[in-house]
Parts: structure tokens; C-alpha cells; sequence
């Protein structure tokens, strides 16, 4: 959005956020900033690219490369390329600053402030600082460098002896293999009581998609293997302006019929495999002040640099419903519209709970704003004689206020509601509850069975939002095979007669067991948990090994009961780095940030939870995991399998193995960040002696975990991936975190057991 507003003149010169700007953390395993540049990049940035950057040539780059071991470098595609800017701006915060980062990227200062305030609010992501980077230039290592960079290699020579650099499979083979046709027919879609069944596409970019077609979010073989797993929609981001002329400035909406045109071969594509298409509005969006210089009377509550479009106002509705009207009438089988119309992005004035500070808002209720806004879609909808519906979603409504809401929409509305959501639950003794974005807790809970009550008093339908496949508890695997829990929470919302089911949020649209269990339960006559998950394990992974995966599942769904869900903690712990977040000698100060950068933040990710209670929950998780692959590995030993189950087997133990691994490692990372603190405070050798004897087991094995994940995610590029964080980590993280644990031992714990006469 950003970059139309500026070609429009709205927006002038764009300051990137700084924040508070902190010292930027040196990554002192490496010989300097240059050498954790270079090995940080290697398989994201040509060489060349680098080069340019620090002031070097290509073979000066890959020879520091090389002499830390690294080999390759590995050809980039340009499809990787494209799809790797979230990885590469993480992996450059501490390193690079903001004029180094655009020429690596090849970015201006335009696209960077788009990114970090549009991309899923990256810059929130990435803690609303950027720490302070001297620019990085290039010179030849001294002896000291090059002596540590021969170090580096030797324990990388020591852990993966097959070389760090190059993998067996290329990042993002999964778009390819998920975007080939299948093999052979896909079966059709089962009736379903569930309707709709809708998620997110597993490898979309946020973008802009409907005009950036290279970058399909739904090309045909997915489509294909979705319906196939008993999706029956998807759904992406749109904005009105971007689809429809905006009255006020119509430079805003150029290239919108190539986007309308693009939508309509969307929906027809997946029309043929019975998937519908919908369009998450958050709308109307909010503008820059520099709009309502020009336009006053369309002003409402104000936020820093923007304000609302006030839907108080006539001419907004009228936009907002004429351009509803001209998406339907261009694209007559688009299945629906949802809404959020709370929170998220400001739209209308009380979005943000704050409609006081509007002069026509203030005097209105917040429900009476809120169901007009939703009822002017339905307006858009009805004027141009379609039958796309509307799911109006309830996340960020008050308590108070949803029963006044429901009460103001108009009929065929559906209420969405977050299944789970405010749940109690106890975990290792403490009490909470659940938010969202759980599978370790089954639905449906008291917030969403009232709402759900209130709709129906009204004659409206009902949608439960849940994540099947995975949640922020644990994102960077395709699924957890919590598979049992995903079948009876599908159970317990078909037993609430419960009419639709959101699958997922950006992260959760794998085609894999969860989703299918889900589609069994929804289209058996008389279904049973029991059934579901043998029908599905039957059905991927033979007779044979069948019944030995049910029973692994039903152990990942018990173990992952434990979980210490807070909040805070799914939104800023360490779980979606696992082994790949550093370790250090001494507090880093800094906090830890939504599903971005967990530091050492202990306190941040514990929330709720005393320190010695969040590791062993953790471990209780991570012992269920990993008793459960030893059990599934013995039971199906020798088995007899075609090459397709086998496959799938192993691919099974591999999500499950990396799950085992995340979660053993947060464990870890917690119990070094408790025990690093007490060696501080130590008050004598002996006390001393057993913490350091700690923190070199703890070291040794982040070591071994790091090791393993690292061979698990060369083979399968899907581990460490999610849409809207791209990669979290890729193969060479995991060997530096090899590299940061050796140093830790062979230097630091090493000094501290000089210091105290060990």
C-alpha cells in the first residue's frame, strides 16, 4: 500500500523506524561482523550481491566463506530469491544498517517501510527497534581472523562431515512439489457438515498476489491436494482500494482490473476442484494526515501519523459498498468476504476501542459503528446480485458489546469465533487460560459457545476459526501430529453444531493428517475419533504401519496437553527458533519480540510461569515426543510398506523429530539462561563447579540438537518455514549454533573453570 500512496504524493520522504536503537549484539563466535556476514548470507545472497554491499569481490567473499568451511556457495534461484526478503532482513538486524539492507536488497527506502509496517507487522516482529550497525566494509582478515575462521572450519569439518552450504534439497522445494500436479486421480470431496472449510495458502506471499501472478499463492496441484484434504476454500488479504476505484484518488487503484481479471482465473481454477475463493477485509484503511488536508470531512480517530476513515460518513460507506458491489460483479462466483473489524489494522473508529476521539463516532455506540460497517458489505454484495456471503468475525469485539452487534447485522450473516478461546486451563500447577492459536487445549470453549449462542437467536450461522495443522504454540513444522486432538476438537465443534470451520490463520495450510482427520470427521455418518484417525493412517501409511502411527499420534496428543500455554509465551518464546537461537555468555538486554527474535529473554518467555515450572513442562512435552518416535521407529521396523508409505513414514518421523527437537531445545535454552544467571551470583567453587558442569551439558547438547535438525531440514526444506516469517532458520543457522555452543565451551565455560580453580 505504501508505494501507491507515495506515487500518489500522499507520502514524501520515508523515515525508516528506528526505535530506542539499541548497541547491536556482535556475534563473537565468528572472527568479526564481516565473517558472521558473509556466513549468515551465504545460501540466501549471491555472492555478488554481498560483494557490492561490504565494497569486496565475489572471490574474496566466498573465499572467507570457504575458510570457515562453508561450501558452495549454492546457485539462488530467482524464485528464492523473491521469497526469502522476511529471512534475509532478520538474519541482517544486527549486522547491517538500513542503507546496507536496501542495497542488499535492491530495495528503496519506500519498499523497506512497506515491508516492515504491511508484511503481518514485521517491524513489531523484529521488537520496534533497530539496533544500532556501523556501516560494514570490506578488508582481508588479519592472522588473528584467519586463524579463527581455520577454527570454524575444523568444527564444522567435525560435525557435518558431508560440508555446510549445500543440502540435499533446495529451500523451497515444496512450492514446486506442492505446486505439480498429483500423481494419478485425487479422490472427490466428501459431503460435509462443515461448510465452508477454509485456509490460508502454506507458501503465500503477502504482497500484493492478485497482480505479482509469477508468485501463484494457489497454483493448480496445490489446489488440487487441499481439496483432496477436505478444504473446501481459501482465503487472502484484499483491500478495497487496491480492487475497486478510490474515489478520492484514483492513483491509489492503479492496476486494479489486472488484479479483478487475476481474481476471476483464481476463482476459476479453483472453482473445477470445488474450492472456493474468499477476501479478508480490513477495511475501510486507515490514510496518512496528508490525505484529510485535502479531505476533512472524511477524517475520524487518529493514531500517530494516520487516521480513520470515519464509516459515519456517508461518501466512505458509499465507497466501501460500490466497490464490495463492482468485485462481485466482476467475479460473480468469488465465495465470500470475512471481516475483522476490530483491531488489526485502524479502520473504522472504534477498531481500536478509541471511537471517542471521533466527533460522530464518539456519540454513537461501538456496536451500532460495527454491524453498520459489516452491513454495508452485505449492501455491496446485494447490489450487484451474487451470492457471496459474509463471515463477520468477532476477534477484538468487547464482551459487552457483541450481543448489540449480532443484534444489528443483517441476516445470512455468519459469526466467527475463535473456537478455544478463554478456556481455563492448569498446567505443572498454574492456573490460566487460553487465547488462541492452540491445539494443545480442545474446543469449543464459553467465549465462542455464547457468541455462537447469540447468532443463533438471531438465525444466523456459525463459523469456529481454529488452527488444524499447527499454531504459534509450535509454527515452524507444516503440522503437529497432535492428530487426535485436532479429531475430537472437529468432533466436539460438530456435536455444538457448529456450520463452518476457518482452519487456519496464515500459518496452518499444509495438506496433511490433521486437515484430513478434520474432513473425516466432518463426512462420516456416525463419526468417532477412533475412526477418523485409522482412516487416515490407514490411507497414508499402509495396513501395516497404520495402527503404529495412530498410536504415536495419540502419544503426541497427550504429550502436547502439557504445554505451557500463555499468551505471551506462544507469542515470544523460543519454540519457533529451537536450536537455532543463539546462546550467551552474559545478558543480552534485549526483549524478546512477537514470533521474531526470542534473545535470552527468560522472563518475557515464561510468562505466567516460574522459571523451574516452564522448563519441566517443556520437557514433559518434549519426553512424550521423543518416547513416542522410539516406540513408532521399533513398531513399524520391517514392516511391509510400498515406496509411497515408506515415504510418507519417513517424512512423518521427521515433522515429529523436529517437533521433538524445538521443544527439548526450549528447555534448554531456558535452564542455560537460569543457570548462566546463578554462575554470576556464585559464591564459591563448589558452587561454581556444579553450575558450569550445567551449562557443558546443556551446551553439549543444543550441540546434538542442532546436529539433528540440521540433517532433518536438509532433506526437508519444510521444516523451519512459515508464510509470513519465511524461513525461520535455514541449515547453515543451525551449524553457527554448532559453532556459538563450541566456542561457549571451549572459551567461556573453559575461563570460568580456570577462574575458580576447576
Amino acid at each position: 500500500m505504501l508505494w501507491i500512496l507515495l506515487a500518489s504524493g500522499l507520502l514524501h520522504a520515508v523515515d525508516l523506524p528506528m526505535g530506542s536503537a539499541p548497541d547491536a549484539l556482535d556475534a563473537v563466535h565468528f572472527p568479526d561482523r564481516l565473517h558472521a556476514f558473509v556466513w549468515r548470507n551465504w545460501p540466501l545472497v549471491p555472492s555478488e550481491r554481498m560483494a557490492k554491499v561490504v565494497g569486496a569481490t565475489p572471490e574474496a567473499i566466498e573465499a572467507m566463506g570457504r575458510s570457515m568451511g562453508l561450501s558452495g556457495p549454492p546457485g539462488i534461484t530467482e524464485d528464492q530469491w523473491r521469497r526469502s526478503y522476511i529471512t534475509i532482513i532478520r538474519r541482517n538486524w544486527h549486522i547491517l544498517p538500513y542503507e546496507q539492507l536496501l542495497e542488499l536488497l535492491d530495495w528503496t527506502a519506500e519498499e523497506m517501510a512497506y515491508c516492515l509496517r504491511e508484511d503481518d507487522f514485521f517491524f513489531i516482529k523484529l521488537g520496534r527497534l533497530k539496533p544500532k550497525c556501523a556501516p560494514l566494509r570490506y578488508s582481508a582478515p588479519g592472522e588473528g581472523a584467519a586463524a579463527r575462521a581455520g577454527e570454524i572450519a575444523g568444527v564444522v569439518a567435525g560435525h557435518f562431515p558431508d560440508g555446510v552450504g549445500v543440502t540435499q534439497e533446495p529451500l523451497f522445494q515444496f512450492v514446486r512439489d506442492l505446486s505439480a500436479a498429483p500423481l494419478g486421480q485425487t479422490p472427490p470431496a466428501k459431503a460435509s457438515v462443515f461448510a465452508p472449510r477454509f485456509c490460508y495458502s502454506y507458501f503465500a506471499l503477502y504482497g500484493d498476489p492478485l497482480l505479482e501472478q509469477e508468485l501463484d499463492p494457489y497454483p493448480e496441484g496445490y489446489l488440487a491436494r487441499l481439496a483432496a484434504s477436505g478444504v473446501s476454500g481459501v482465503w487472502l488479504q484484499a483491500v478495497l482500494f487496491k480492487l475497486a476505484p478510490f474515489p478520492w484518488d484514483e492513483a491509489l487503484s492503479e492496476g486494479y482490473q489486472t488484479r479483478l481479471a487475476n481474481l476471476a482465473k483464481l476463482v476459476a481454477r479453483a472453482k473445477k476442484h470445488g474450492v472456493g475463493v474468499y477476501l479478508y477485509l480490513n477495511e475501510p484503511r486507515s490514510m496518512p494526515l496528508a490525505f484529510f488536508e485535502e479531505h476533512p470531512d472524511l477524517k475520524g480517530v487518529v493514531e500517530g501519523d494516520w487516521a480513520a476513515m470515519c464509516t459515519s460518513v456517508p461518501a466512505v460507506r458509499d465507497f466501501m459498498r460500490g466497490a464490495v458491489a463492482s468485485i462481485c460483479e466482476a467475479v460473480p462466483d468469488l465465495a465470500g468476504f470475512f471481516t475483522i473489524s476490530a483491531s488489526e489494522n485502524l479502520t473504522n473508529c472504534w477498531s481500536h476501542h478509541h471511537g471517542e476521539g471521533c466527533p460522530r463516532c464518539s456519540k454513537r455506540a461501538p456496536a451500532e459503528v460495527i454491524a453498520e460497517m459489516n452491513a454495508t458489505v452485505c449492501e455491496g454484495i446485494a447490489q450487484a446480485g451474487t451470492s457471496a456471503g459474509l463471515i463477520a468475525w468477532d476477534w477484538g469485539w468487547r464482551d459487552d458489546w457483541v450481543e448489540d452487534i449480532v443484534k444489528g447485522l443483517p441476516e445470512g450473516v455468519t459469526i466467527q469465533s475463535v473456537s478455544e478461546w478463554s478456556i481455563p486451563i492448569e498446567r505443572g500447577g498454574i492456573k490460566g487460560v487460553i487465547g488462541e492459536y492452540s491445539l494443545s487445549e480442545i474446543g469449543p470453549g464459553p467465549r465462542a459457545t455464547r457468541h455462537w449462542g447469540f447468532a443463533r437467536a438471531r438465525g444466523l450461522k456459525t463459523n469456529a476459526k481454529i488452527q488444524a495443522n499447527n499454531t504459534w504454540e509450535l509454527s515452524p513444522v507444516p503440522y503437529v501430529p497432535v492428530v487426535e486432538n485436532a479429531a475430537q476438537h472437529a468432533l466436539n465443534l460438530r456435536d455444538a453444531h457448529v456450520n463452518g470451520l476457518m482452519l487456519s490463520w496464515t500459518l496452518g495450510g499444509y495438506p496433511s493428517p490433521n486437515l484430513e482427520v478434520v474432513a473425516e470427521i466432518g463426512s462420516a455418518d456416525k463419526p468417532t475419533v477412533e475412526g477418523a484417525l485409522d482412516a487416515v493412517a490407514e490411507r497414508r501409511f499402509g495396513p501395516a504401519a497404520g495402527p503404529a502411527v495412530v498410536a504415536a499420534w495419540r502419544t503426541f496428543s497427550a504429550a502436547f496437553k502439557e504445554y505451557p500455554f500463555h499468551i505471551s509465551t506462544v507469542y515470544r518464546g523460543p519454540q519457533q527458533m529451537g536450536p537455532a537461537n543463539g546462546l550467551w555468555e552474559a545478558p543480552t538486554g534485549y526483549a524478546s519480540t512477537m514470533v521474531g527474535l526470542p534473545y535470552d529473554d527468560l522472563d518475557g518467555w515464561r510468562s505466567i510461569y516460574p522459571a523451574e515450572v516452564f522448563i519441566g513442562q517443556f520437557e514433559k512435552v518434549a519426553d512424550g515426543f521423543e518416547g513416542a518416535i522410539t516406540e513408532l521407529k521399533q513398531a513399524t521396523e520391517g514392516k511391509e510398506m510400498d515406496g509411497a508409505q515408506a515415504t510418507a513414514l519417513a517424512q512423518e518421523l521427521d515433522v515429529a523429530g523436529a517437533c521433538a527437537i524445538h521443544l527439548r531445545s526450549v528447555a534448554n535454552q531456558a535452564r542455560f539462561v537460569v543457570t548462566r544467571d546463578r554462575l554470576a551470583a556464585a559464591k564459591s567453587a563448589e558452587e561454581a563447579g556444579g553450575l558450569l558442569d550445567t551449562l557443558a551439558g546443556l551446551l553439549e547438547s543444543e550441540i546434538g540438537l542442532a546436529t539433528r535438525l540440521y540433517a532433518i531440514q536438509s532433506r526437508d526444506p519444510r521444516i523451519g518455514f512459515e508464510a509470513t516469517n519465511h524461513y525461520f532458520y535455514v541449515p547453515v543457522d543451525l551449524a553457527e549454533k554448532v559453532v556459538n555452543c563450541t566456542d561457549l565451551l571451549t572459551r567461556w565455560v573453559a575461563s570460568e573453570r580456570a577462574k575458580w580453580g576447576g
